[in-house]
């Protein structure tokens, strides 16, 4: 088979809703990307069937930055106890992720008798699938339909693909199919990513631009990106190949 394109860049959410990190290489794994989305906060005040507090509510949870103390220590055999995460609040403070004053300050906004919880687990907390998907053509078109350069961050994926065609939303073709990312990871992508407003946050600044999610609506029935299942697990780099399987 012959190479479509190139994974662009590599990303993990260790807290969801708060600012990711760039990774040159990581471990694909069943469950996602090894530390993605392994701490998330639940929120007392959220709404019936809601598990956590997110940037929906609190856009400025995006300007929290998470990172591995030891992030060398980040690997599959790790033990949980290697873990250990820091934040740094938007005003520069380091704080540990089960700092009771980091907790205070995200739930300063929720309103008096409410509680935020630290929320943990073994497993990535994903909305739907373990990996996510989405191509810089993609980010490019909705852009250009918006009439406005976007952050690609906005859409949180995990793998940003930089296809040889131009042309956006070409992800979307390989619903049902397999794609081979690098020597050794192979995926199955399952479905289209069903968007919400959380596309509509710039990552670097919090605010907030409606068009964003108006146009994804609108021209591609609310969906960007694709969801994948990992069927092979193994390493993906920046820049490593990505080839359709059979």
């Amino acid at each position: 088979m012959s190479t479509i394109g190139k994974v662009h860049s590599l990303w993990r959410y260790p807290v969801k809703s708060l600012r990711g990190e760039e990774l040159e290489e990581a471990f694909v794994g069943f469950h996602g990307i090894h530390g993605d989305r392994v701490f998330a906060f639940g929120s007392s005040a959220s709404s019936k069937g809601v598990l956590y507090l997110t940037a929906r509510e609190q856009h400025e949870m995006l300007l929290y930055r998470p990172r591995y103390r030891h992030a060398d220590k980040v690997t599959p055999s790790a033990d949980p106890a290697d873990l250990v995460l820091d934040v740094e609040t938007p005003s520069g403070e380091v704080l540990a992720v089960d700092d009771p004053a980091l907790i205070r300050r995200l739930g300063e906004r929720i309103g008096d008798g409410q509680a935020v919880t630290l929320l943990r687990s073994d497993r990535a907390m994903t909305d739907c699938r373990p990996v996510s998907l989405c191509s810089v053509q993609t980010v490019n078109q909705i852009g250009d339909e918006v009439g406005a350069a976007i952050n690609k961050l906005c859409f949180r994926a995990n793998i940003y693909l930089d296809f040889d065609s131009a042309a956006g939303f070409h992800e979307d073709t390989f619903v049902g199919r397999k794609l081979r990312i690098g020597a050794e990871v192979t995926i199955s992508v399952l479905e289209r990513d069903p968007r919400c407003k959380m596309i509509t946050l710039d990552p670097d600044t919090a605010e907030s631009d409606p068009r964003i999610l108006r146009t994804v609506a609108q021209a591609h029935d609310g969906k960007a990106g694709v969801y994948a299942a990992v069927l092979v697990e193994g390493i993906v780099r920046q820049g490593d190949p990505v080839e359709p399987v059979g």
